[in-house]
């Protein structure tokens, strides 16, 4: 599926006003439901239906690949742990693991350009791009066509869950030193200076965060990125797995699928396909507010609103695993709450 060949709807805001007026209609004084009527609402103008089904099939797609600037010391740990690591998830043993247990989710873990073999398994998806991409600091992340593999084959594994009844998707992340070319991405595509995006990611310490926001600006003076040009952007400054989730996101919208968006590292390739295509945002839900400070800055530019607040800076999906169970806690509100006629109460009672 190539980018070219995509279509993506904007949301019915139409339908807005149809799911308002069922919620007003529910036993309960107007709008006391508070953002659990939001997500009803969304849910209804994303899927195109005034009466969405269930989310009887749910998945958190976790992106992995490594990243050559890890070789700048930017990172407290090497890059052989996200290998170690994709197993972890594989075998179940994760925090994602244990949260989508939680949510009722499927994991699925997607190598599109992890630096090691990975050997097979029924959960994990081969679509290696790149063994890793190289340095940033020193030029471009990948081609341009590499690029755009990362992209379509996002797309491609959308597709193939759509096509097998899933409904609800959540993106997730793994690979050591995503922070970096995330919170490059974060600066170029929202106009910050990088010292504003740039966190500590999994726990660098001061002098390792100033010596970071150096080989971010530095990368971004070697490979002068035109935000116009999201997917310059990526091939410059970028990461497999970045591209992989910006391709997923703008998949899932071409097919009306709600896409729950986790951390810094998803947010980041959200804001790609959002460069994109302005569209897609309109299919995303901010899981939550990430304590690194470029999700924000890039979840305001793309005109989204954290569904969480606890503090979250792990990645994998985890803040996504968290947040499905409220927006489908909305839709069941939507779905099985009488309406006051159906009760035979009288709507014009006070707020209770």
């Amino acid at each position: 599926m190539t980018l070219e060949g995509l279509h993506i709807e904007p949301i019915d805001r139409k339908l807005f006003k149809a799911a308002s007026a069922r919620l007003d209609s529910l036993t309960k004084p107007q709008g006391s439901l508070g953002r659990l009527e939001e997500f009803a609402r969304r849910i209804v103008a994303i899927t195109g239906s005034e009466m969405p089904l269930p989310f009887d099939r749910k998945a958190l797609f976790i992106f992995s690949g490594d990243h050559g600037v890890t070789e700048e010391g930017v990172s407290a740990y090497p890059k052989e742990v996200t290998a170690q690591m994709v197993l972890n998830l594989l075998q179940g043993g994760a925090a994602i693991n244990v949260l989508a247990r939680h949510a009722g989710a499927d994991v699925v873990v997607i190598d599109i350009g992890v630096d090691s073999k990975l050997d097979d398994h029924p959960a994990l998806i081969r679509r290696k791009i790149v063994s890793g991409t190289r340095n940033i600091r020193k030029g471009p992340a990948m081609t341009r066509e590499e690029a755009l593999r990362t992209i379509e084959t996002g797309i491609e594994v959308a597709y193939r869950y759509a096509d097998s009844g899933y409904s609800l998707f959540g993106t997730g992340d793994m690979g050591i030193g995503n922070t970096t070319p995330s919170s490059a991405i974060a600066s170029v595509m929202t106009g910050t200076p990088a010292a504003e995006v740039t966190g500590y990611g999994a726990g660098i310490d001061d002098d390792v965060l100033a010596h970071k926001i150096r080989v971010i600006n530095d990368a971004i003076a070697v490979n002068r990125p035109d935000p116009s040009d999201p997917v310059g952007v990526l091939a410059a400054i970028g990461g497999a797995e970045l591209g992989g989730i910006a391709g997923f996101i703008l998949g899932a919208a071409s097919r009306r699928i709600p896409v729950v968006v986790d951390g810094l590292i998803s947010t980041a390739g959200a804001i790609i396909a959002y460069g994109i295509n302005r569209s897609s945002a309109g299919y995303m839900f901010a899981a939550h507010n990430s304590v690194e400070p470029g999700q924000g800055i890039m979840l305001e530019t793309m005109g989204l609103e954290p569904i969480l607040d606890l503090g979250l800076r792990l990645g994998e999906g985890t803040g996504a695993a968290l947040a499905m169970p409220l927006i489908e806690a909305g839709v069941k509100i939507y779905r099985e709450m009488a309406t006051f006629e159906e009760a035979g109460v009288d709507g014009k009672t006070g707020d209770g």
